[in-house]
């Protein structure tokens, strides 16, 4: 049996994957963003291997997520299930970054710099990736005007892309994005027409099945079915001006010959 850490997973998708790892016999740690929220799983939290708290929109927060689940045991697999939808305004983070950004991408992307790197890793993407913008010289919205529905789907591109190139530098990970579909969660709305059960077994099963199907890397998956994403996932020089201008928002370096 695996050793599964889940960001998000006190509602939704994330709650639903533990529940789901959990009843298969698997050693689920789970993240809530706040004491609060944790008490909202009391009832799973004391069969899970472990609860670590904080903000992903913070990160100093982020650091200490990595370092409660580092306490914790090395983990077979990272499920990035955290993100937020559309935000009214750009916000900004306590590290000045807008929320969106710092939720859906730069969260991820440090958990996995900073957490002992796993076996596995699953990043959260959306078929909006496909109307993503390109154009990385103003991924953190300091020029443009805001837009929500625009900043989400550049978010959902940007951590395809990095599933895509963390497959290509780390070869012995095996690491995936899964489109979960537009699944009714509090964040989907309660007419949102996908499948919910599908919208979590995709990642559940690329977590921690044995199922040769599933032990694959640098795929984009929708209900446990390999897909075609936008090409700037694949493309090599993307990925690598991508992790290099995360690498200069947070100073933070994920691969060692991206330096």
């Amino acid at each position: 049996m695996s050793r599964i850490f889940i960001t998000g997973s006190s509602d939704g998708l994330g709650l639903a994957a533990a529940r789901t790892l959990m009843k298969g016999g698997h050693d689920v740690v789970l993240h809530a963003r706040s004491s609060e929220r944790a008490s909202a799983i009391s009832e799973i939290s004391p069969t899970a291997l472990g609860i670590v708290i904080g903000d992903l929109a913070s990160a100093t927060e982020t650091r200490s997520i990595a370092e409660q689940v580092n306490a914790i045991g090395r983990m077979d697999a990272v499920i990035h299930n955290a993100g937020i939808y559309l935000e009214r305004s750009r916000g900004e983070t306590p590290d000045g970054h807008a929320k969106t950004l710092a939720v859906n991408v730069l969260a991820p992307y440090l958990l996995t710099a900073w957490i002992t790197r796993p076996d596995r890793l699953v990043y959260l993407t959306s078929g909006m990736h496909r109307s993503g913008s390109s154009a990385l010289d103003d991924i953190d919205w300091k020029k443009r005007p805001w837009n929500a529905s625009q900043a989400y789907s550049e978010s959902k591109l940007y951590i395809a892309t990095l599933a895509a190139a963390v497959a290509r530098h780390w070869p012995d990970v095996l690491s995936n994005a899964v489109d979960p579909g537009w699944v009714p969660t509090k964040m989907g709305g309660a007419g949102a027409p996908d499948d919910l059960e599908m919208g979590h077994l995709t990642q559940t099963w690329l977590g921690a099945s044995e199922d040769k199907a599933a032990k694959v890397s640098g795929g984009y998956w929708y209900h446990r079915q390999r897909r075609e994403a936008a090409p700037e996932m694949t493309d090599a020089g993307f990925q690598d001006a991508l992790v290099d201008t995360l690498a200069g928002l947070t100073g933070v370096h994920l691969f060692a010959e991206r330096r």
